[in-house]
């Protein structure tokens, strides 16, 4: 088999931005990507899209909306990806595959989102749909009531750990300054994030609103290239590993806080690459939400269960520990547009161990890990990456 490897990419900024649609958004992103890998719409050999959609906008079919910006791809095999926050790594694993069975040598990944011009309690609504709805439907603030409810469970079983949340938050918040694509860059401080207060305010359960995710716009673009074609070109990042584990949907069916879905890929992951989580030098992971990203210290393998909290307050996630953690600002800080999530989260990783990072950049980084999680840790994706050219 015949590794692939990412070879450009481009990334717009995040936030609340005047593009009306996800067709806007991709037109954004998908031109400057192939410039950057130094090929043109005729070497592309296979699209994949990444939007959630499921309500955002009515216009569906997204798969085909590329070609509406470049002209030149309108015969060139595209298909749409979704698997809840997780769709862009969907696009990215399914592009991955077209290239290393052969079917192709350069595929272009595009994810996007328009998230803002939908009101804020139908945002809540369309993004329970990555939530088992027969059971958790009727959960008050939407999907954050869905990790407010995990945050309880976690804290009635370990302690209350809402200083670390707030740690994570601002922790993120900061190396979000460093970022010039983020959508929040401000430097919020522990001390507020700590704070109940009409600015900050509990959003569902002891989650405040500094402890969620923000509802952003943004479109990113990553070409793959088989390692033959990669040789030629200006760059290659390359999969040490990489993995998609699943887990069951209904929270019911499992142990909410343990996210063993999620260490699964891990594990598989650093079986694959053969590396230690001492090996890595930094990782992007989801936090959509500060106790996703606790528990998902765990299911790393840097603490043990109940222990996420150790982490963030001995400072090892932070940009001078062991192992800095969403140095791009991560989720909370850089935005969430759910199907251009996976795909940036690649691109800011595949920035450091190339050295493009700018001012995100981390001395020395060569390997690092990327975590994309769809659902309450349901669909979970694990990419190990190196720059091999």
């Amino acid at each position: 088999m015949s590794k692939a490897a990412i070879v450009g990419w481009a990334h717009s900024q995040f936030g609340k931005l005047e593009d009306p649609d996800v067709e806007s958004l991709m037109g954004r992103v998908a031109a400057d990507a192939l410039a950057h890998a130094g090929v043109g719409p005729a070497d592309v050999d296979a699209i994949t899209v990444g939007v959630f959609n499921n309500g955002f906008n009515k216009q569906g079919f997204e798969a085909s909306l590329l070609a509406l910006s470049i002209p030149e791809l309108a015969n060139t095999p595209a298909t749409h990806l979704e698997n809840a926050c997780a769709t862009g790594s969907a696009a990215l694993y399914s592009a991955l595959d077209f290239i290393e069975a052969g079917r192709g040598r350069i595929a272009l990944v595009v994810g996007a989102e328009k998230m803002t011009a939908t009101p804020t309690a139908e945002v809540g609504d369309i993004l329970l749909s990555a939530c088992y709805r027969k059971e958790e439907a009727g959960v008050d603030a939407g999907f954050a009531g869905i990790f407010g409810r995990i945050a309880q469970n976690y804290f009635q079983r370990y302690g209350d750990h809402s200083e670390e949340l707030a740690m994570i938050a601002a922790k993120n918040h900061v190396n979000g300054l460093a970022n010039p694509l983020a959508h929040m860059r401000k430097d919020f401080g522990f001390q507020f994030c700590n704070t109940v207060s009409d600015k900050n305010p509990l959003v569902a359960g002891p989650l405040r609103r500094t402890d969620c995710s923000l509802v952003s716009d943004g479109a990113a673009a990553i070409v793959i290239a088989d390692a033959e074609t990669a040789a030629t070109l200006s760059r290659a990042v390359s999969f040490r590993a990489r993995q998609h584990a699943n887990d069951f949907l209904p929270l019911s069916r499992r142990d909410p806080i343990a996210f063993e879905g999620a260490r699964r890929a891990w594990d598989k992951a650093r079986a694959e690459a053969g590396v230690t989580m001492d090996d890595l030098d930094l990782v992007e992971s989801h936090d959509c939400f500060t106790i996703a990203e606790m528990i998902e210290y765990e299911a790393m393998g840097l603490a043990a269960p109940g222990e996420g909290w150790k982490i963030a307050r001995e400072g090892i996630s932070s940009r001078g520990g062991r192992l800095p953690v969403n140095l791009s600002g991560g989720l909370k800080s850089k935005g969430h547009p759910i199907g251009a999530t996976g795909v940036s989260m690649h691109i800011m990783a595949a920035m450091q161990v190339m050295g493009e990072a700018g001012a995100m950049q981390l001395d020395g980084a060569r390997l690092a890990g990327v975590f994309n999680m769809g659902g309450a840790a349901v669909a979970n994706y694990v990419s190990i990456l190196e720059r091999t050219k």
